[in-house]
């Protein structure tokens, strides 16, 4: 029992941290993107 609740408190700053990297993904991204188009992002 202490091993399954040790794994499910282990899996969320797991899944926090992907959710994150694929924000800063998509960010970068259009950043990139606005960058190469020559406009501001704000």
């Amino acid at each position: 029992m202490t091993a399954l609740l040790t794994v499910y408190l282990l899996m969320w700053p797991v899944l926090v941290l992907g959710v994150l990297i694929t924000i800063v993904r998509g960010f970068a991204k259009d950043v990139k993107e606005a960058r190469a188009e020559g406009r501001q992002i704000i």
